[in-house]
């Protein structure tokens, strides 16, 4: 029986995932997307979304259940509960990838697998996990449903104060929460922070050397218990809502060894064709150096990266050419 090699296997049916599926599909290329659980990834905890182009609001699973019908109209093959534990490249080219007993083999292959948010592991957190009962990990994402209300936010590195300054824009109050006295976010967001804490009747304030030890609530957030940790005293804090801003880890453990990654497993590429440090495999979205963590650009990113495999199999030199800012839109 003759071995069958798919033009491209997409790993992961996130947004990034479906947004190459669909141009890779259109374009007639024989397209299987491996999906470990179900399409949609993080955003299917997502119950309100503003901030996607076309759409004044949907919730998550109601835009992947639409993405993916539209995949599939085109002739794409999702496949879920493929749980991928290891690619190779053969010698003559083409790329396997290993789930289990099965094997699938492909000549490009586009790596979307995601990533999680690091969640703080604290009593109420998974229970309120969505905007309408009051956690969330992207302020970007849902700052305006928490307008006039009193948010809490937890984290100190750069995302956490970027996106504690967006939260105050759009919040009555902004507490935030840092288990050290000093931040590890770059110098000039600290100096924004403090400056904007500074301010006369400001609406940010910060908490330093203090954790959140579990969310509270019924039916929604309604305080966070906080403890000192140099002091150990405790107290209920009230508040609408938890912004949750302590890193992202990308689902990125089966690919060691097999492309770059970062220390804490990022998969390295070139940010503009997404190409990686395997010829004809790509990263698109959150698992990805540079990614902007966002629904709208994992999309892009997915797309972005099925025009590029386009060229690809045109040259497979391409892959070795240095990125140009002399090339004309398009690429080609």
């Amino acid at each position: 029986m003759a071995e069958t090699i798919h033009d491209v296997i997409i790993i992961g049916a996130g947004p990034a995932g479906l947004g190459a599926g669909l141009y890779t599909a259109r374009d007639r290329l024989d397209t299987l997307i491996l999906e470990k659980f179900m399409p949609g990834g993080q955003i299917n905890n997502t119950d309100r979304i503003e901030n996607y182009p076309g759409f004044e609001k949907i919730d998550g699973p109601g835009l992947i259940e639409n993405m993916q019908k539209q995949v599939e109209s085109f002739g794409a093959q999702i496949k879920n509960g493929v749980d991928v534990d290891r690619l190779e490249k053969r010698d003559d080219g083409p790329i396997v990838v290993h789930a289990g007993k099965d094997t699938h083999v492909a000549r490009a292959v586009i790596l979307s697998p995601g990533s999680s948010y690091r969640k703080l592991g604290v009593p109420g957190e998974d229970e309120f996990r969505n905007a309408g009962a009051g956690v969330s990990y992207c302020g970007t994402c849902d700052a305006p449903f928490f307008r006039e209300k009193a948010v809490v936010s937890v984290g100190g590195g750069n995302t956490a104060l970027e996106e504690t300054l967006h939260l105050a824009k759009y919040a009555s109050k902004v507490t935030l929460i840092h288990r050290r006295n000093e931040f590890r976010a770059e110098k000039v967001l600290v100096e924004e922070l403090l400056a904007k804490a500074n301010e006369p009747d400001s609406n940010l304030a910060i908490k330093y050397d203090t954790v959140a030890t579990a969310i509270e609530g019924e039916g929604k957030v309604q305080s966070v218990k906080l403890r000192n940790v140099k002091t150990n005293e405790e107290e209920s804090y009230p508040c609408d809502g938890v912004f949750i801003f302590v890193g992202m880890v990308p689902n990125t453990d089966f690919l060691k060894g097999f492309v770059e990654l970062t220390d804490v497993g990022f998969i390295k590429c070139d940010c503009a064709y997404l190409r990686t440090s395997v010829p004809g495999v790509f990263a698109a979205g959150d698992c990805r150096i540079g990614a902007a963590m966002q629904l709208v650009t994992a999309v892009a990113d997915g797309v972005n990266a099925a025009m590029q495999l386009k060229q690809y199999f045109r040259d497979p030199a391409w892959w070795n050419m240095p990125v140009s800012d002399m090339l004309s839109p398009g690429g080609w």
